[in-house]
């Protein structure tokens, strides 16, 4: 069975396996956007993933992040109409079962259950190199710590961690706001060079396939403003704060990013060096050890933020999938444990972060690829499925409408169809694989229970 997920709340079954509690609606827009700024962390972004995309792009970094941002308004405006159509914190998987059906919400499911379990340690292990200018640590030790340190402070409500990861997102502003004009004040070349990507002095210019190639890792540095989707259970009034919320974040954090990235390609010393990608040494060779010391300690804090909010966003997708039962009884029961004092799903929460502190320890090269296929492949199935969802009783549903449907989400699977077509084979075996694996446990176990398991529900924006 392959229908669309039903609206209403199930009918409690013999089995106890009801509905968890319901999380508490306690932010606005300004909360919501401290959180999901967090959540894309520019800072973080710019100093961990763009060092591997300068590496590849050369000075064509800075015109691939912006063609991604683009693209990143378009994939906004489907989140933002099918967020607040159906505002739930399952986020993906659960606009996608609504409108589309539980087969293909299962798989959007998995994807983004592979996106958020891999992502925060990639980021967290960064924190060692930063760190290194007052203290040498491993890096996967260093990102473990990291997580469980993370994992402690998403235990705490979701207001008190709002104002925490504001106070940090505030050091990795000022930490991008520095290297900006750091950059710009040592310029060598003209702006020119940013609209012809090379890596060295004497190489010549990059093909288009390449710089094309290069935006699922550039989707993936500005990854996180689409959180607002998986908060919306907690926000008040979603529908409006919904789309007000991810439009910010994206336009926000997307300047955070770019506007350091082009001062960096202007101010290497030389290509070989901005192709090395060690910002760190860049800082300092640009100011002197002091500053440098400064910004890596607000860099080290921004990847200690972004962890946090990570950490807040995919325990609330494990907790929506056990409300929508994915899981056998136990498991359910246990990931849609809320804490009384806090209003956080707590066991969720721990599992999140704690696989998080173990795949620290696993190659980050062997994760980054498939990682960013994932995000591009959850960007399209949101895209399909914001195509159909004006149809039936959706037509008339209460939700923000995207300009320029369906012309918009047409265009956008259109690319990123192209740009999972340029990305490495394995990576690609290696997420289809997945899929592969998860539709097995649809056919065998959930598809044979459609009245007990995967039943996708949104909670009503009128409960309060």
């Amino acid at each position: 069975m392959t229908g669309t997920a039903t609206p209403d709340p199930p009918v409690l079954t013999p089995d106890r396996d009801g509905p968890p509690r319901a999380l508490t609606r306690s932010i606005g827009v300004t909360g919501g956007t401290l959180l999901t700024l967090s959540c894309l962390t520019p800072a973080s972004s710019l100093f961990v993933v763009v060092p591997p995309l300068l590496g590849t792009l050369g000075t064509g970094t800075a015109l691939t992040i912006a063609l991604a941002g683009l693209l990143c308004v378009a994939v906004a405006f489907c989140y933002s109409e099918l967020g607040t159509l159906v505002p739930s914190s399952g986020g993906e998987y659960a606009m996608v079962s609504t409108v589309a059906g539980r087969f293909a919400g299962w798989l959007m499911f998995v994807l983004s259950l592979l996106i958020v379990l891999v992502i925060p340690p990639i980021i967290a292990v960064g924190v060692a190199e930063y760190l290194s200018a007052v203290v040498e640590l491993d890096a996967p030790v260093a990102g473990a710590l990291v997580m469980v340190a993370s994992t402690l402070m998403g235990l705490l409500n979701l207001r008190a961690n709002a104002w925490i990861t504001g106070i940090f997102l505030g050091l990795e502003v000022v930490a991008a706001g520095v290297v900006a004009a750091l950059g710009f004040a040592h310029a060598e070349r003209p702006v020119t060079v940013l609209l012809r990507p090379a890596l060295t002095e004497h190489s010549s210019t990059l093909t288009a396939v390449t710089v094309v190639a290069g935006l699922a890792v550039a989707l993936f540095v500005l990854q996180g403003f689409t959180t607002a989707v998986y908060l919306s259970e907690e926000m008040r009034s979603p529908r409006r704060t919904v789309v007000r919320t991810v439009l910010w974040t994206l336009l926000i954090g997307g300047l955070v990013v770019l506007v350091p990235v082009v001062a960096i390609i202007l101010g290497a010393p030389d290509l070989e060096t901005l192709a090395a990608g060690d910002l760190a040494a860049m800082v300092t060779g640009w100011s002197g050890s002091g500053v440098g010391v400064f910004v890596s300690l607000c860099i080290a804090a921004a990847i200690v933020n972004a962890a946090i909010v990570m950490v807040i966003q995919n325990s609330r997708v494990l907790y929506a999938s056990a409300r929508d039962r994915a899981w056998p009884v136990a498991v359910s029961r246990a990931f849609g444990t809320v804490s009384r004092r806090f209003g956080s799903p707590w066991v969720a929460t721990l599992v999140v972060g704690l696989s998080g502190a173990a795949l620290c320890f696993v190659p980050i090269d062997t994760l980054s690829g498939v990682t960013s296929v994932s995000v591009a492949a959850l960007y399209l199935g949101v895209a399909v499925a914001s195509l159909v969802g004006r149809r039936g009783a959706h037509r008339t549903g209460q939700a923000w409408r995207m300009p320029w449907w369906p012309v918009l989400p047409i265009l956008v699977a259109i690319a990123l169809l192209y740009i999972l077509s340029q990305q490495k084979f394995l990576d690609l075996v290696i997420t289809v694989g997945i899929l592969v694996l998860a539709t097995a446990y649809w056919r065998w176990y959930l598809r044979p229970r459609p009245d007990r398991r995967w039943i996708v529900v949104a909670r009503p924006e009128s409960e309060e």
